[in-house]
């Protein structure tokens, strides 16, 4: 890897993960305010139709902007024979839904969802007719673009959005806001990228070559992402399901918020250095280890603070998200290993071995629920949906071993092992504390954010140290850190880490 590969991955990340944080503040204010406005049976409604859109939209999709990405060849015919093979996707989805949207009012038991199906598959068109160009945003790291591309996006949204909600109290304010959001989309990405993509099928084999397997993995990665919300779906009531969806985004943040924006920079970062697998195996580990430094005690600490967080942050009507809250930040902090894992195989062109463990999950998860849940308990859900999680760890580490044949399971136990033990130190902690104090919620979260983060900080630098120092997820932080400082004092910064 060049010298300078890891700082512009640094500052890549850096600048996206201040845009997901922007995009996803927009997104929390969001949420806050609409918890006030709305009850959780409009929650419920607009998830239901939402799995429903999104199952029929995964089932065509070809994966064609991984494709262009991986493609670092990619002519303007790829291009547009991409953007007509989305289109044509999105024209079949939204077809599919005026016809099923029937049918998902006898699976929810529930009348609302029809009419709000049969808007929101215009969105499936309107989001298909974004200009393809845009993609280069991501797939040449200029990562400002990006950034104002989705920023703006997401502002339009939330202003519609909230106001609709102001105005009309009802479900129908969040599918106004989507459908703006995703028309307001479309013209600003042909206002800032000069490609006008038209209808081509020339480069359709090539492309289908790599998404064919790419719509496996999609179908599975959805199902794995959503099949325990469609089983809830299909047996609680529309309020339940509002206070499960709700708890199931809130215990994704810190995974979505800090992996997602992560992951973005380093796919590509990983298809630059897929032949060079030495250099490979070493961002690899970086990566690793710096995403379980973050996000294990993150959403751990989001498990043992949920009570708090969802009383202070939503009101006392929302205190059915809780348990969801509790248990599923657990499953999102199992995911967090094995993240990194996954956009490795894909860049290796191993796309076939993210669908198996996809799917090897989602058979799992029916299989269990099948066997073992009691009637609509959705809490009995949330629980099968970590086991499964869990289960699935050791086949995905197997299958990035098998892939990245020169990482052993050593290495990916040194870089995980530390975050792992501090996370341990810090639940003891906050639960500690927990028991010792009684605090109404605000000052309680307070205390126990503080008591979490000192914990942890102490517990990780103090083992980093004891095992001499080795280069990973702490040493590269702090020399950031470092270089940041001198950077403000007018010094220039050091040379980037050195394995």
């Amino acid at each position: 890897m060049p010298v300078s590969e890891p700082t512009s991955i640094f500052k890549g990340a850096l600048l996206t993960v201040l845009m997901r944080w922007s995009d996803r503040l927009i997104g929390f204010v969001s949420t806050l305010i609409l918890a006030r406005l709305l009850v959780p049976a409009d929650f419920g409604i607009i998830a239901m139709a939402s799995l429903v859109i999104g199952l029929v939209d995964v089932l065509l999709d070809l994966g064609v902007n991984v494709a262009l990405i991986q493609n670092r060849h990619a002519t303007p015919e790829h291009y547009n024979s991409a953007w007509t093979l989305r289109l044509i996707q999105a024209t079949g989805a939204a077809l599919i839904v005026l016809f099923i949207a029937p049918f998902a009012v006898d699976y929810f038991h529930d009348a609302r969802v029809k009419p709000v199906l049969q808007v929101l598959a215009t969105g499936l068109l309107l989001a298909s007719l974004e200009n393809i160009g845009v993609i280069t945003f991501q797939k040449e790291m200029r990562f400002g673009l990006d950034f104002r591309y989705t920023f703006l996006k997401r502002i339009v949204g939330f202003l519609v959005t909230i106001t609709a909600a102001w105005l009309f109290r009802s479900y129908w304010a969040l599918v106004i806001g989507t459908l703006t959001g995703r028309l307001f989309g479309v013209l600003l990405s042909y206002q800032m990228h000069a490609m006008r993509p038209r209808f081509s099928l020339a480069k359709f084999k090539e492309i289908f070559s790599v998404s064919q397997w790419m719509l496996v993995a999609s179908i599975g990665g959805y199902l794995d992402n959503n099949l325990h919300k469609l089983i809830v779906g299909g047996g609680a009531n529309s309020a339940t399901m509002g206070g499960y969806t709700l708890g199931d985004d809130i215990s994704a943040m810190p995974g979505s918020e800090l992996l997602a924006p992560l992951n973005r920079v380093l796919f590509p970062a990983f298809v630059r250095v897929k032949h060079d697998l030495s250099d490979l195996k070493r961002l690899f580990l970086l990566a690793q280890g710096v995403q379980t430094l973050v996000v294990v005690p993150a959403s751990m600490g989001l498990a043992l603070l949920a009570h708090e967080a969802v009383v202070v942050l939503l009101g006392e009507k929302w205190l059915l998200a809780v348990p969801f809250v509790q248990v599923l930040a657990l499953a999102n902090m199992v995911r967090a290993i094995t993240t990194s894992g996954i956009h490795v195989m894909i860049a290796l062109g191993r796309v076939w071995s993210s669908a198996f463990l996809s799917w090897m999950q989602v058979l799992l998860l029916a299989a269990i629920a099948l066997i073992f849940l009691q009637g609509p308990d959705a809490l009995q859900v949330a629980w099968i949906r970590f086991l499964t999680v869990l289960a699935g760890l050791p086949l995905a580490v197997w299958l990035l071993m098998h892939t990245l044949r020169n990482v052993g399971l050593m290495d990916i136990m040194r870089s995980i092992v530390r975050p792992l033990l501090g996370t341990g130190i810090m639940a003891l902690a906050i639960t500690t504390v927990g028991a010792l104090t009684q605090f109404p919620p605000f000052p309680a979260l307070l205390v126990k954010i503080a008591t979490g983060v000192i914990t942890y900080s102490t517990a990780i630098m103090f083992m980093w140290r004891l095992s001499g120092k080795p280069f990973g997820a702490e040493s590269y932080l702090l020399s950031k850190v470092a270089a940041l400082r001198k950077r403000d004092e007018g010094r220039p910064s050091p040379m980037p880490l050195e394995n």
